[in-house]
């Protein structure tokens, strides 16, 4: 067992979020030794970007399992994302992830750009 690994994720994912992830991740043939990573990156409207992309595992992260899927944190991420929701909106007027994040002070108008 990876010494990583830990049961309770910082983050939720919905499973219509899931459900989409697991579709891109077939559809681009994303292979297992990939995981799903979530963070965040520096640039946007509010000064922060969300990261989510397949990404090869690094030394820095922590590993998780939600839905089915392998999930790669950056250690240093965790307190900008700890309680974030990760949605999927298919709607006619939006369509895309959500993120919904406590720990953000301001969003943009874009919802994937935040200040902490």
């Amino acid at each position: 067992m990876d010494t990583n690994t830990i049961k309770k994720a910082p983050v939720l994912i919905s499973e219509g979020a899931i459900e989409q992830l697991n579709k891109l991740k077939q559809e681009n043939t994303v292979g297992d030794e990939q995981g799903l990573r979530i963070g965040v990156k520096g640039g946007g409207c509010s000064g922060m970007s969300y990261l989510l992309a397949f990404d090869q595992q690094t030394d820095a992260d922590t590993i998780y399992e939600m839905g089915g899927l392998k999930v790669l944190m950056d250690r240093s991420h965790e307190m900008y994302v700890i309680g974030m929701e990760i949605d999927w909106q298919d709607g006619l007027n939006s369509r895309g992830f959500t993120f919904t994040n406590p720990n953000a002070k301001s969003t943009c108008g874009c919802g994937t750009s935040f200040s902490a």
